[in-house]
Formats: C-alpha cells, sequence, structure tokens
C-alpha cells in the first residue's frame, strides 16, 4: 500500500524552489525505474479477485432494495458496467507499474464525469464533475481508467476500432501536452487557469458547435424556479413538498422515517462548513421537505437526496445530499487524511475544479454517515456520450485529457510528471494499448456479473 498522506504542490526531494528543468529531469529519470512500455502490459493477474465478489463488496452499507436496481443499471453494457465497477479497477490499478508521482486524483475519472457547468459568476466551464472517489493517489491511475472509459464508450455507440484508438491517442497527448503547458506557469497561473466553453468549441465542427451553444444558452437561461420547480414540487395546502416519483424520488417512512429527522439535523452542522458569506445566504432560505433521490450507475443504493429549500413562494434552492462513503482507492492508496469523507470529497472538488459550487459543503449524521452538499443541476451540462459520432468522441477526448492536466497539475509535481511523460507518444502508444486490454477485460466481467444475476434468478424461481 502507499504512503498515505496529502499531495503537495512540489516534489518532495527537489523542493519547492527546484528549477523546471530539475523537476523534469527528475520525471525523466523515473523512466529507469518505470519504463514507460511497462503502462501497455494487462494480464489478469492469478490471484485477481472475482469481479463479481468485488460487485457484491461495494453492495455493502448499500439500501438492500436498491442494489438490484444498481445490478440493472450496470447489466445495461459493459461500458456501464464499468462505470459502476470503480472498485473493480481501482484494485486492478494497484498491481499495475507506477512512478510512485502522487495527485489528488478522481477515482472514477470516466468521460461522463467530465461536463460543462456554470461557475459563481455564471461562466460556462469545462471540468471533471464527479468526485466522490478523490484522494491523493498515482496521476496513472485516473489517466488509465479515462482513456479505457473511450474505448468502451466507442464501442457502446458501435464505432469503429479505429475511432476508439483515435480517442485514446487523443486523450493522453492532450494530457501529456497540456501538463507541459501547465509545468511552466506560476503558481497562481496555474490556479486561475480554466477550460472556458467558448474557447473549446471554437475547434469543433459547425454541426456540434451549434448544438453544443443550443444546449448552453437553454441551461444559462434556466432557473429553478422555472425549470426545477415545476418538475420536482407541488402544492400541499400553503405548504410546498417535493413530489414522488418512485423508484427514482421518494419519501422514507415508518422504521426509516428517521432520514427524514437526521438529514434536517445535519444541515445545521453543514452550515457550519460554509464560508461566513454563504451562511448569510442560506441563512435566506427556510428548509421545507427532504426526500430521496437515485443517481447516477455506481451511487445508486447510497443514501442521496434532494432537499427542497424556499426564500418565498417563488424563490427555491434545491440542494443534492450525497453519502460520501470511503473511497474505493484507500485500499491501494491509503486511508483519507479526513475523518469524514463529506470533507473528503469537498477537498477534493476545490483543489480539482477550477471553481466550485457555492453551496459546496459537508456533514454526518448520528448513525456515522457521511454526505456532502451542492447544489442541484446548476447549470450543469452533461454529455450526450450515448449519442457522440467519431469526431465527437475525439474532440471530447482532447477536451477531457486537457482537463485531466490541469485537475492534476493543481495538486502534483507537474514538471516531474512532465518529463516523464516526455515529448513523444510512446506512453500514450502504451496507454492505449493498455485501454483495449483493460476493455476486453471489462467486457469479460460484465458477462461475468451477468450469469452470476441469472443464476441467482434461477435459483429463486427453484425455491
Amino acid at each position: 500500500m502507499l504512503q498515505a498522506h496529502a499531495v503537495r504542490g512540489d516534489d518532495r526531494e527537489l523542493g519547492p524552489r527546484a528549477t523546471r528543468a530539475e523537476q523534469y529531469a527528475k520525471g525523466k529519470a523515473l523512466r529507469a525505474q518505470c519504463p514507460r512500455g511497462l503502462h501497455a502490459r494487462w494480464t489478469a493477474p492469478s490471484e485477481r479477485r472475482d469481479p463479481v465478489e468485488l460487485v457484491v463488496e461495494s453492495d455493502i452499507g448499500r439500501i438492500p432494495e436498491l442494489v438490484p436496481l444498481r445490478h440493472q443499471r450496470m447489466l445495461e453494457s459493459p461500458f456501464a458496467f464499468y462505470r459502476g465497477a470503480a472498485l473493480n479497477m481501482a484494485a486492478d490499478l494497484a498491481t499495475m507499474p507506477f512512478t510512485g508521482l502522487r495527485v489528488q486524483a478522481c477515482g472514477d475519472a470516466h468521460l461522463v464525469n467530465f461536463r460543462g457547468f456554470a461557475t459563481p459568476e455564471r461562466r460556462i466551464v469545462f471540468d471533471i464533475h464527479d468526485l466522490d472517489e478523490t484522494l491523493p493517489a498515482p496521476w496513472e491511475w485516473d489517466l488509465m481508467r479515462l482513456a479505457t472509459s473511450f474505448v468502451l464508450a466507442c464501442r457502446n455507440n458501435g464505432l469503429r476500432e479505429e475511432c476508439a484508438e483515435d480517442a485514446v491517442l487523443t486523450c493522453v497527448r492532450s494530457y501529456r501536452e497540456h501538463m507541459a503547458d501547465y509545468s511552466e506557469m506560476t503558481a497562481l497561473q496555474l490556479w486561475y487557469a480554466s477550460l472556458e466553453s467558448s474557447e473549446l468549441l471554437d475547434d469543433a465542427n459547425s454541426r456540434f458547435r451549434k448544438q453544443a451553444k443550443r444546449r448552453i444558452a437553454i441551461v444559462k437561461s434556466r432557473t429553478a424556479l422555472e425549470y426545477d420547480f415545476p418538475k420536482l414540487v407541488h402544492a400541499v395546502g400553503e405548504d410546498f413538498r417535493i413530489a414522488e416519483r418512485p423508484p427514482t424520488i421518494y419519501h422514507w417512512r415508518g422504521d426509516r422515517g428517521w432520514f427524514d429527522a437526521l438529514i434536517r439535523e445535519g444541515l445545521s452542522r453543514y452550515r457550519d462548513t460554509l464560508s461566513e458569506d454563504r451562511r448569510v445566504l442560506l441563512d435566506r432560505y427556510e428548509l421545507k421537505d427532504v426526500a430521496m433521490k437515485v443517481v447516477g450507475v455506481g451511487s445508486v443504493g447510497t443514501m442521496c437526496a434532494v432537499s427542497l429549500l424556499m426564500a418565498g413562494d417563488t424563490d427555491p434552492l434545491f440542494l443534492q445530499i450525497k453519502e460520501a462513503r470511503a473511497s474505493v482507492l484507500e485500499a491501494y492508496a491509503g486511508t483519507s487524511a479526513y475523518s469524514n469523507h463529506g470533507q473528503r470529497v469537498v477537498v477534493g472538488h476545490r483543489l480539482m475544479q477550477s471553481a466550485s459550487d457555492i453551496f459546496l459543503g459537508w456533514l454526518d449524521v448520528q448513525n456515522g454517515r457521511h454526505f456532502y452538499v451542492r447544489q442541484l443541476r446548476d447549470a450543469k451540462i452533461k454529455p450526450r456520450v450515448e449519442m457522440f459520432r467519431s469526431k465527437d468522441m475525439v474532440l471530447f477526448a482532447g477536451w477531457c485529457g486537457h482537463s485531466l492536466a490541469r485537475s492534476h497539475a493543481r495538486s502534483g509535481p507537474a514538471a516531474v510528471i512532465s518529463g516523464y511523460l516526455g515529448k513523444t507518444d510512446k506512453f500514450d502508444v502504451a496507454t492505449a494499448a493498455f485501454a483495449r486490454a483493460y476493455a476486453d477485460q471489462t467486457e469479460r466481467d460484465h458477462a461475468a456479473l451477468k450469469l452470476a444475476v441469472r443464476a441467482r434468478r434461477n435459483q429463486r424461481e427453484r425455491a
């Protein structure tokens, strides 16, 4: 297991005053102990854990009646399985060669976790979004998970293998080249850097650019009152409640009615994790209702909720309250420095994103569960990956590689990583070979889960 410690923006051996040339040389020297070509190799080790056992292990602590829904979503395709099986890949990546250089890692850096969203100043930026698994860890792990996701997404869309290869090479090349650019910036230049949607779209084809700009315009024009409120809320007398839409939105009652009370009490402690100016803003709102909300693939079965707050009859605020469990990386990268996993996730957001939600904070409840809080759907633009054509996939791959490089450079030794990657495509080609092989492995693991679910179903029918 790696030593657990927080990442730093400088290389520990060279010190913060080492020149870029010295740091670059340090990275280049790492190729001797971890040749770049080693990253190409994936062969399932003989002691590899059963993939179905790992899926079952990640089910522990989830809401029992939602576990079948989680499995159902994972069974839809190998790509869906991959999105829900971050623990499986973490176990496999821990067996791979790595340089020992750490960054604040996402832990689940597949391409659907990158998207556009509004900054507090209401600019639309492109950035990594879902950081439930974030933890200081080897930078390679994020990049290899991202690269493999492009192979699976291309296959899921029926695109040719040549497209998948091109997408992966574009992603890794973008990461490598932009890491070199970021390594030459001053600390403040890097911290202020962001990927503006308007600049990224300049390189898109006219069809993609037109569609993206239309979606951005729609999202920026929406307000919670006009868009979310009619869909999520209904009037109860003179008050408002979240409308139920089982099985994805519902209220817990009976012996689970405690959840509502605990979340309401926990939100008062969440307030303390915000800065003073944002507490003033939050205090304008009154909590009206809390309901369970099933989200995503990997998060299905965890305790996720949406809360309705009102500052007046026509002034709603929706907050997402999402359970934060131990990161899938902890068994392999070391335990978190934070006892509250909600705080771990919030710190990860602030380290990796160029701008974070103004309501981002954390809380815990009496039964030891941890949560983090952010706005629900605040001008978020999720990529329609399932509709991507070949050119769209390759374009998006470049954006994701660029974004991941910026996120890693904020916390890790950018010049050292750049020195290791170098100026040729040797690492790019190696990662593409790994991504193909691991996508094949994912398809086999997906088939194994299918067989296991079918066998359990047959056993129940015979019983």
